[in-house]
């Protein structure tokens, strides 16, 4: 049987959209992006509408629509709502599309544009994700959020966990030094992964603006089965 590859990107800065047009794109920001996506849809959102742009952002405020919006973790002037997960409660979004814009997750959601299908990962959904994964007959790519255009250790060892399980499957191959790696830090960090991520300056971030009320969460594992996908754009529930 022929392996897929997986493969693993550490920052958008080294995102290869020509390399990937046939791959399966997992977009990991879990600090806070993709966990409060995964909530969202595991509360009853019915869509979530990615935007990169401030300004995409308010036009679809001034349109009437329900915006979540975050610049550096501070919620903007005109959004409902910032990018924690415990915004995103039942009461707010079910039933409702939802405009979603962030400092790093919805801006490399647009950038893997291109690839076969583009899928939300975090801890939150990682079983039912990949089992999902491994019943496709594509390469995946793990595509790191990062900061700003640089490395981060949370979804890096967010990827390792991933890689690791789709490569016990024995269904994937991989000659890519970043997933090799990932996995050696999530081997590490899952000894005690709350005490692994203090080292995180994304932690150091979210504890200095006292927005890391969310931080234990988004380390949760399997709090959802949903999997959230694009489809013509936006963000659905998959049915699987």
């Amino acid at each position: 049987m022929l392996k897929r590859r997986l493969e693993t990107c550490f920052s958008p800065a080294l995102y290869e959209p020509d390399e990937h047009r046939d791959s399966i794109v997992v977009i990991i920001d879990i600090l806070r992006a993709t966990s409060a996506i995964c909530t969202a849809f595991a509360n009853g959102v019915e869509s979530v509408i990615p935007v990169a742009g401030v300004d995409e952002a308010r036009e679809y405020k001034k349109k009437g629509f329900l915006v979540a919006a975050e610049r550096d973790g501070f919620v903007l002037d005109f959004a409902d709502f910032g990018n924690s997960p415990f915004n995103f409660t039942r009461e707010k979004v079910e039933g409702k599309t939802v405009v979603y814009s962030t400092t790093n997750g919805t801006g490399i959601i647009n950038m893997a544009s291109s690839a076969s299908k583009i899928v939300i990962g975090s801890f939150l959904n990682i079983s039912a994700l990949s089992g999902w994964l491994a019943k496709q007959e594509n390469d995946v790519v793990l595509f790191c959020a990062g900061w700003k255009n640089r490395f981060n250790l949370e979804d890096t060892i967010c990827a390792g966990s991933y890689a690791e399980r789709l490569m016990a499957t024995s269904l994937y191959s991989s000659i890519c030094d970043s997933t090799h790696a990932a996995i050696d830090l999530w081997s590490l960090a899952k000894l005690d992964l709350p005490g692994y991520i203090e080292k995180a300056a994304q932690r150091t971030r979210l504890r200095d603006k006292g927005l890391d009320d969310c931080l234990a969460f988004c380390l949760t594992t399997d709090f959802t089965d949903k999997i959230p996908v694009i489809k013509s754009g936006i963000l659905v529930n998959n049915i699987l």
